[in-house]
Order: C-alpha cells, then structure tokens, then sequence
C-alpha cells in the first residue's frame, strides 16, 4: 500500500511540472463553468486566444436558467466578446497559476447589451486541464482546458 501512495504521489508532481496555465501569444483556452452572479444563474463557455505575452482576445456565451434581478428576466442568454490582461509573467507567478482581469462586450437577450468586467484566476493541474474562478459582473466557476 505505501508503495502504491508513492507511486501514485510522484506520478501527481510530475505531471504538475508540465502545468503552465498561461503560455502567451498562440495560447488557446476554453472554460466551461456555472455562472451564479450579475446576469442570472447558468451555464457560461467561454474561449480564448493570446494575442501576445500578457493580452488575450476572446469569446463566450451564457445560458441562463434564473435570474438574479427583476430586471433581466426576460433574457435567456448572452453572446460576448472579451479582452483579458494576463499577469502571470508581469508579477512572476508559478507557471501553473494565471490572475487575468478583463472586460466583456456583447448582446444579452432582450435588454441589449451586455457589458461586464471581471477578474479571474486559473490553476493547472497539468498540461491540458485545471480550474478557474471569475469574479465580476457575471462571476463562474469551472473547468479549463488547454488546446
């Protein structure tokens, strides 16, 4: 049994040592996750490509489920665009962790517009998957995944 909790707990670092959440211009990701705040309750998807060492251009969706406000109500989605500003690099964080603030821009339903700003956090288990966390006008959690 001892010998089986090694073997497994080496397999585990060494596959953390190939976790890099944020690789700069080229890197693509896609985020999977359930949204809770702002805009209502749902599902969110969202993807990402790196324009250069700290910029990347994307786009997402949300389906939402409930509404947190009267006043959305009658909105069942939003289709966005987004500019995040990664931060990785400029404040020398592990290569597994990724902090991105950002802005989005795009229509939401029947009301319009949808505008929001966030700021998130990804962590790489390893090379391909990991777990992000944003915070903003329409917060998620989630899964994310390197392409």
């Amino acid at each position: 049994m001892k010998k089986l909790i090694l073997v497994c707990t080496l397999f585990f670092a060494a596959s953390m040592v190939n976790a890099q959440a944020w690789n700069g211009k080229g890197d693509q990701k896609i985020q999977v996750g359930l949204s809770g705040l702002g805009y209502g309750t749902g599902i969110v998807g969202t993807y990402d490509d790196g324009l250069s060492n700290i910029i990347s251009l994307g786009v997402g969706a949300n389906i939402f489920f409930d509404h947190n406000n009267s006043k959305y109500q009658n909105d069942d989605y939003g289709i966005f665009g987004r500019l995040n500003f990664h931060l990785q690099k400029p404040l020398g964080m592990p290569s597994q962790w990724d902090i991105y603030p950002g802005v989005d821009l795009g229509l939401l339903g029947k009301s319009g517009t949808y505008i929001g700003a966030h700021i998130g956090a990804r962590y790489y288990f390893n090379k391909n998957i990991g777990v992000y966390l944003e915070a903003g006008n329409n917060g998620s959690i989630g899964v994310s995944f390197n392409l």
